[in-house]
């Protein structure tokens, strides 16, 4: 017999506390039915990163994406300077409007019938319209999302319950958040990652306060001082951090993971930035499936000289063996969860508390839904 879904949502103890708490039942990381409630819910309802600000720096820029909750935007500078998001979505047959993926334009015209929008997504032009009646140009442009500036990331929340820009971030995760050290950081490339697990088995993985490093992640294990990691807990954000040592360090890593501290932030649900001295990768976590996951990582640095490139390389190939490292442990995770000898495991009090947190978050995020 299936099991309803509000059932497989209840069966979470949410306010229980560290001490005694569980992860989600696994039906949340394997039923079709929680993806879809999670689109309409979690990635709906929170703020989704969808662009760099360095992508959208003069009037008539571009950039188009997929948010987490399969909705397609696409983000503009208008000529009057102002930043703007819309559904990506012609209001006359649903084609997309725009179709590169960044780009520069004085306006926005869908490939398939020609309709035009400005760039501040008034409806312009639409051909071979003459004789249709009852038509209100003005209320058929495209349909807004709201936008958020945040550091170097242009954010959208695309959901029908509206929030407000100045509610993020809250006011201690920018407290925490070392802006100094990454306002001198820049862009140089970005790859892709394709993982055989739920999106959550990824966050999981990323949140268990450094509990799987000893033991899966030997070379970073040997330039963070394990025994002091630290892990806080905000509303809707959790900060992982750790001091980097060099005694015994193994030398190709410690060469590119320098430094005082390696800080690990994650932002509700599925956002991580990784920063070390003069280095910073970034992680968002896009669901293509209940057992499919994309990951996509965009790498900056303080140094793009041409005297820098092979260090700034061996940095992302240092990223990636870590990354291949967590590719295979999630895969194997999702394995497991299908099977009958599991349902939810314990959580450590010492490690696991961001974890928690985002399983918190979850269930609020899927009551609501439901």
């Amino acid at each position: 017999m299936t099991r309803r879904l509000e059932d497989i949502v209840a069966a979470y103890q949410r306010n229980a506390p560290l001490s005694e708490a569980s992860t989600p039942p696994s039906a949340w990381y394997t039923d079709p039915r929680v993806l879809d409630l999670e689109r309409q819910t979690v990635f709906a309802q929170s703020w989704q990163v969808a662009a760099r600000v360095e992508q959208l720096e003069r009037p008539g820029q571009f950039v188009t994406c997929e948010t987490a909750g399969g909705e397609p935007l696409v983000i503009v500078r208008g000529n009057d300077e102002q930043l703007r998001g819309f559904f990506n979505v012609c209001r006359h047959h649903a084609a997309a409007v725009v179709t590169e993926p960044e780009g520069s334009t004085n306006h926005l015209r869908c490939p398939y019938h020609g309709w035009t929008y400005g760039l501040d997504g008034m409806l312009k032009g639409t051909p071979d319209f003459t004789g249709v009646c009852n038509f209100d140009r003005s209320a058929n442009g495209l349909v807004p999302v709201e936008i958020a500036v945040w550091e170097k990331w242009v954010l959208v929340k695309t959901g029908l319950h509206p929030g407000s820009a100045a509610d993020f971030p809250e006011p201690d995760l920018s407290a925490r958040f070392p802006s100094g050290d990454v306002a001198g950081l820049r862009w140089m490339e970005r790859r892709s990652y394709f993982v055989d697990c739920n999106w959550k088995v990824f966050v999981d993985n990323y949140l268990d306060g450094g509990y799987h490093v000893p033991h899966l992640h030997k070379g970073l294990d040997s330039v963070l001082d394990y025994g002091t990691y630290t892990i806080e807990n905000g509303a809707r954000y959790c900060l992982q951090s750790s001091p980097l040592v060099s005694h015994n360090a193994d030398t190709r890593i410690g060469s590119v993971r320098s430094g005082d501290r390696a800080y690990y932030f994650w932002l509700y649900p599925n956002f991580m930035i990784n920063c070390y001295a003069g280095a910073m990768d970034t992680n968002l976590v896009i669901p293509r499936g209940p057992d499919r996951t994309e990951v996509i990582f965009d790498y900056f640095f303080a140094d793009l000289s041409a005297d820098a490139r092979a260090r700034n390389q061996e940095s992302i190939a240092v990223s990636e063996q870590i990354q291949n490292e967590d590719v295979a442990i999630c895969a194997s995770v999702q394995r497991g969860l299908h099977s009958r000898a599991y349902t939810a495991g314990r959580l450590s009090v010492r490690r696991e508390a961001g974890e928690q947190r985002f399983h918190q978050l979850l269930f609020d995020d899927l009551q609501s839904g439901l």
